[in-house]
């Protein structure tokens, strides 16, 4: 029996081992506890679970990316946080359905995102991964926030998901090696785009996860549409592309929302 037990951690020792960063596991699964008490708990309580969330959340990022450095931006140690309070909100709208089931998923989510983030920092540059990353989180942040303050309170809401948002923004402009008050300015546009959409959708009433889906589209439209522009792409194919993929969104969202 003991020499069972020994060979159990012993391979248990070698599979951890073999984890890049163990403490990334160590820390996802923190901040999927705390967000897991957010769903459960009353306003105040979660709005606390939010606060832990953006400590740990970027402590944790610092701790575990290591140094910054000027080449890949400073946005990636809020990356983290931010990912947790999106899903601290977004898990009270899906809690009543699945449960805890979400607790794992949380986990996974959390830790793919220090993952992405990692190997950023190794290879020098972001990939396809961590651009749908940023979109869930605008996406989970933007739909769990509508579903917490109404339909009344959409002006609290779109400042708190513009606030969220501001995270992944700033993100994208760094994938697009837009560094310090450059990386701002366009910060600044990619959230007046989201904003702009997002007053649209509250006043057509549309519903907060179709709103919230068209709030992820135009994050990834405009961060596409800057990034062809830098590759060198004339101004007028992205228009049309980009301007299209819009116009297909709002469509659909209206097609949705009067269905």
């Amino acid at each position: 029996m003991t020499d069972r037990r020994i060979v159990r951690r012993a391979f248990s020792w070698r599979i951890v081992s073999r984890v890049e960063r163990p403490e990334a596991v160590v820390l996802a699964l923190v901040l999927a506890g705390v967000a897991a008490a957010g769903w459960y708990a009353s306003a105040f309580w979660m709005a606390v679970a939010i606060g832990v969330q953006l400590v740990l959340g970027g402590l944790g990022a610092v701790w575990v990316i290591g140094p910054a450095t000027a080449r890949l931006g400073f946005a990636r140690y809020a990356t983290l946080a931010a990912a947790g309070v999106a899903l601290t909100v977004f898990g009270r709208l899906t809690v009543g359905s699945i449960g805890l089931a979400m607790l794992p998923i949380s986990a996974v989510l959390l830790w793919a995102v220090v993952w992405l983030e990692l190997q950023a920092n190794r290879v020098g540059r972001s990939g396809l991964g961590l651009e749908l990353a940023l979109i869930g989180i605008v996406f989970a942040s933007a739909a769990g926030i509508a579903s917490l303050v109404g339909a009344d309170g959409w002006p609290a809401g779109m400042a708190l998901t513009l606030a969220v948002a501001a995270v992944p923004a700033m993100r994208s402009a760094e994938r697009r090696s837009r560094f310090g008050a450059e990386a701002m300015g366009q910060a600044l546009l990619h959230l007046l785009a989201i904003a702009q959409v997002a007053a649209a959708a509250a006043l057509l009433t549309i519903p907060p996860i179709v709103g919230a889906a068209l709030l992820a589209l135009t994050f990834h439209a405009w961060g596409g549409a800057a990034e062809s522009l830098d590759e060198g792409a004339s101004a007028r194919s992205v228009a049309v592309e980009f301007g299209a993929l819009a116009v297909l969104g709002l469509v659909v969202a209206l097609l949705l929302s009067g269905g």
